[in-house]
C-alpha cells in the first residue's frame, strides 16, 4: 500500500477529511517494532470558529503551534495527565484544524499492542478510544509534531467507506464547548467492533 499523499491532508473541510480518513491504515514504528491498524472512528475539530478545539477564538500557544502548521504533520497531547491523544492536522498553514484519531481495528504488531496495553487477549478495548490506541501503538509526545509520510508515523490508503457505512454523532466529552458539543462530527464505520462508546449504529 502507499502512504498517503501530502495534498490529502491540506484540504480545507476538515469534516470531509475525518471522513475520508476511515478505512485508512495509520502505522508506528518505534525501535523497529511496526504496530497498526485501519482507522475506525475520527473527531472533527474545525480550528478557531469551534469551540471545542484548542485553537478556539485564535489560540496560538505553544501547546497549539503545531496545529498551525500546513496539514500532513500529528498533534499528540497529553489529556487528563494520563492519555496520549493522536490528531491528524489538516488544512492549509495558519488555519489551526485537526482530526482526532479515535480508535483502530488491529492488524499489524498484535502480540506487541497486546503488551504495551497489558492484555492477555484481542479485544476491542485493546484499540477502541484514542487513548487505548496511543497506548497500544506507542504514541507519546516523542510523536508530536512529525510529518506523517516519516517513517515514524505514517497514514496509507485503505478501503474507502460509503456514506452507508459512515455513522455520524456528536464528540465526546466536550460539554465545555457548549452549542458546538452538539455539532455531529464524531464518524465511526458502522458495525465494526473497533469503536469507543456510546456505539449507536
Amino acid at each position: 500500500m502507499s502512504k498517503l499523499p501530502a495534498d490529502f491532508y491540506i484540504q480545507e473541510d476538515v469534516v470531509s477529511v475525518a471522513k475520508q480518513l476511515l478505512g485508512k491504515k495509520l502505522f508506528t514504528n518505534i525501535n523497529g517494532e511496526l504496530t497498526g491498524g485501519i482507522i475506525t472512528e475520527t473527531e472533527a475539530y474545525d480550528g478557531v470558529i469551534d469551540k471545542a478545539c484548542h485553537a478556539y477564538g485564535g489560540r496560538n500557544t505553544s501547546r497549539t503551534a503545531t496545529m498551525y502548521s500546513a496539514g500532513g504533520v500529528t498533534y499528540v497531547y497529553l489529556c487528563y495527565g494520563i492519555h496520549h491523544l493522536l490528531n491528524v492536522v489538516s488544512g492549509k498553514a495558519g488555519n489551526p484544524q485537526a482530526v482526532l484519531i479515535r480508535a483502530i481495528e488491529p492488524t499489524d504488531g498484535l502480540e506487541l499492542m497486546l503488551r504495551r496495553r497489558k492484555m492477555q487477549k484481542l479485544e476491542p478495548r485493546i484499540t477502541a478510544g484514542p487513548g487505548a490506541l496511543s497506548q497500544a501503538l506507542g504514541i507519546d509526545k516523542q510523536l508530536n509534531a512529525k510529518d506523517l509520510s516519516a517513517d515514524e508515523i505514517w497514514i496509507e490508503n485503505g478501503n474507502p467507506c460509503t456514506d452507508e457505512q459512515i455513522v455520524a454523532t456528536t464528540r465526546i466529552g466536550l460539554a465545555y464547548a457548549q452549542e458546538h458539543a452538539l455539532w455531529p462530527f464524531r464518524f465511526y464505520i458502522k458495525g465494526n467492533r473497533f469503536v469507543s462508546k456510546p456505539n449507536n449504529g
